[in-house]
């Protein structure tokens, strides 16, 4: 039985990826799946059940299921280039 994320989850997810963020996938648990490892998107919303609906950059559109999906948030360059200037 599949568990729904508690609103707090769904509000922390929200926050980590706003509209905009861009995300590389690496792997998905569903032998079906359309997207590539390796194929970067931007996140178009996160819906109530927690999954983080997505724009592909190879046209397609496939929420990640964050917990269940492989995937990483891509820094922004200037932000990249801030943390890399504080060490």
């Amino acid at each position: 039985m599949m568990s729904f994320p508690s609103r707090e989850q769904v509000e922390s997810i929200r926050r980590r990826y706003p509209p905009g963020t861009r995300i590389e996938f690496f792997r998905m648990e569903d032998p079906y799946h359309p997207v590539p490892p390796g194929t970067k998107g931007t996140v178009q919303t996160v819906d109530d059940a927690g999954n983080i609906l997505m724009k592909w950059d190879n046209g397609r559109s496939l929420c990640l299921v964050p917990g269940e999906d492989s995937f990483r948030k891509i820094e922004p360059k200037n932000k990249q280039k801030k943390q890399s200037h504080e060490r």
